[in-house]
Parts: structure tokens; C-alpha cells; sequence
């Protein structure tokens, strides 16, 4: 039987902060096999940092295990920051950390914004990717953002009405900037107030049944602080030129083994984004999660997840 569920719970045998400009310090950390195939693990969001769970994707035992927080995210400094953050510097960070670190060809692992961040590192630097998984795709699209700011409600009506309601009616033709003042505004309670709303949006869409857990995880101020403000600057002014880019250079990469791992009932970044991604790389494993939404701990997705982690470790 193929293994489905998370590895152990496990410790860093190496921590560090690496300083990429005289703003943003950014946290990184090992896990596994000192030894073993290199693999970094992309966060989502963006902003969304990571946690201790999402070291247990991978066997310890085979992987040398990557993870770094994205600038203003999780235990990177400052939280939350936008100045200087965008994609392009994103990409720079991943090479900085992948030379610091000694690695030269490692495997991509990301889901949501995190996948949309392994396609544009992938696309910058192949000779430096060994293979790319994927889940929940997201290609940073207008159309994309639109369908998350005002069309998640056909199937998530009172979510979305919470969300609204931060808003002043006379300010809703346009979500995107009126949370912007909001979540860029000098008073911290007006910050952190449209911080939560947004946040606890979005974990409310993320699974397919209710999870209280997610949503007590997404109102959580550190979280929602640095998911909202980067995810909102993102969607502002860091949409790729043009918009299908990812798309446009897939032949860069599909000479690389993917796997992309998409619940059929994800409403954050619906399944459209990975039938278009599939359909233009045919090569690439896809796999569709019957009975999942967003999440990547939903059984079914989690279960996909490891899955593609295993049969990667014939990748080298």
C-alpha cells in the first residue's frame, strides 16, 4: 500500500536568518536527511509562512528538507511588509538561500500561491529544478482574483457576506482597494480588524466540509496579519506581464517530472486553473481529489501529497 499519511512530527537539525536587502530578513530552516535530495517547500498566500506540519510531507529519512519563510510572512522580519516584495525578489531569495545552503538542483513543493511561485522559479532557473509538485493552482490571473474577491459567494453566500460587511456599502464596488486602505492604515486595530476579516475569508472557503480548527487558525493575528496585507499587495501590483506568463513558458519546464494534486471542489483556487495548467503540460501526473476542496490537510489532498512525495524519491 502507498503510503498516505504525514511522517512524524520532526525538529530542524539547522536554523538561520538571512538578510536580503536593509529591509527584509528572512527565516529559513533544515529538516531530515543532511544528506539526502534537497527539496524546499513553498509556502502559499502569499504571506501565509509556514508551520511545523508541513515538514511532515516528506520521509526524513530520504529528503533534505528546505523550508523559508517568504518576505513579510511567518517568522521573516518585518511582518506584513510589503515594500520591496514582490515575485521577481521572491525568486531571487529562493536562489540566495539555494547557494547559502550548498544545494545545486533541488525539488519544488508548493500549493496555492506556493505553486504559482514554484512555476515562476521553475521558469527563471530549470537547470536548477529537479521535479516540481504542485497543488491547488493558482496562476495569479484577474480573473483568478476576481472569482475570489467577488464569486466565492455562489458557493460560500455567508462567508462572503462577513467579508462584505467590513466594508462600507458606498465602498464595495471595489473590495480589492477599500481593504487595501484598511489593511495599509497607520492605526494598528483598523489594520489588524481587516486583517481578520479577510484571513478568516479565506480559511472559510478553504475546505470542503467546515473546519473550525482552520478558521480559529486563520483569525489568529500574526497569521492574518501577514496573509492579508502581502495577499492583498500582490493582487494589487505583482500580476504577471503578460497575465498567462506561467502558461506562455511552460516550455522552459516540461521537460521536468510534475505532479499536480487539485481537490475537485477547491473554491479558493478553483479547478479550472489546474485543467488549463494540465492541458498544457499533458506530461505532467494529474491528480484529481475526488472529495476535497482547498486545504492541503484535507485526508484526500494530504493523502495525494505524500503520495507524490514517494514516488519522487525515484527522482534525483
Amino acid at each position: 500500500m502507498p503510503r498516505s499519511e504525514l511522517f512524524p512530527p520532526i525538529d530542524p537539525y539547522a536554523t538561520g536568518r538571512m538578510a536580503v536587502d536593509d529591509i527584509h530578513t528572512l527565516y529559513w530552516e533544515q529538516c531530515g536527511n543532511p544528506r539526502g535530495v534537497p527539496v524546499v517547500f513553498l509556502h502559499g498566500g502569499p504571506g501565509a509562512g509556514a508551520s511545523p506540519t508541513h515538514r511532515r510531507f516528506f520521509d526524513p529519512q530520504h529528503y533534505r528538507i528546505v523550508i523559508m519563510d517568504q518576505r513579510g510572512a511567518g517568522r521573516s522580519t518585518p511582518l506584513g511588509e510589503v515594500r520591496r516584495n514582490d515575485t521577481d525578489l521572491l525568486i531571487e531569495d529562493l536562489e540566495k538561500l539555494r547557494r547559502h545552503l550548498g544545494i545545486e538542483r533541488w525539488h519544488l513543493f508548493g500549493g496555492s500561491w506556493g505553486s504559482t511561485l514554484a512555476l515562476a522559479y521553475a521558469q527563471a532557473h530549470p537547470e536548477r529544478c529537479l521535479g516540481l509538485m504542485l497543488r491547488g493552482i493558482f496562476l495569479m490571473r484577474r480573473q483568478e482574483i476576481d472569482w475570489f474577491l467577488y464569486q466565492m459567494k455562489v458557493i460560500f453566500p455567508e462567508a462572503w457576506q462577513a467579508f462584505v460587511n467590513h466594508i462600507p456599502p458606498a465602498e464595495r464596488d471595489d473590495l480589492l482597494e477599500a481593504y487595501w486602505r484598511r489593511l495599509d492604515a497607520r492605526e494598528p486595530a483598523v489594520r489588524m480588524a481587516a486583517a481578520r476579516a479577510w484571513s478568516i475569508y479565506e480559511g472559510a472557503c478553504s475546505s470542503l466540509l467546515p473546519s473550525p480548527e482552520l478558521i480559529a487558525a486563520s483569525g489568529e493575528d500574526n497569521h492574518a496579519l501577514g496573509l492579508a496585507r502581502i495577499e492583498a499587495h500582490y493582487f494589487r501590483a505583482n500580476r504577471f506581464t503578460p497575465e498567462d506568463r506561467l502558461l506562455r513558458d511552460l516550455p522552459r519546464i516540461r521537460h521536468l517530472p510534475a505532479v499536480i494534486v487539485q481537490g475537485r471542489y477547491d473554491i479558493v483556487c478553483p479547478i479550472t486553473s489546474a485543467d488549463e495548467l494540465h492541458r498544457a503540460w499533458p506530461e505532467a501526473d494529474y491528480r484529481i481529489v475526488a472529495d476535497a476542496g482547498h486545504s492541503a490537510m484535507e485526508p484526500g489532498i494530504r493523502a495525494a501529497l505524500v503520495q507524490a512525495t514517494e514516488r519522487f524519491k525515484d527522482v534525483r
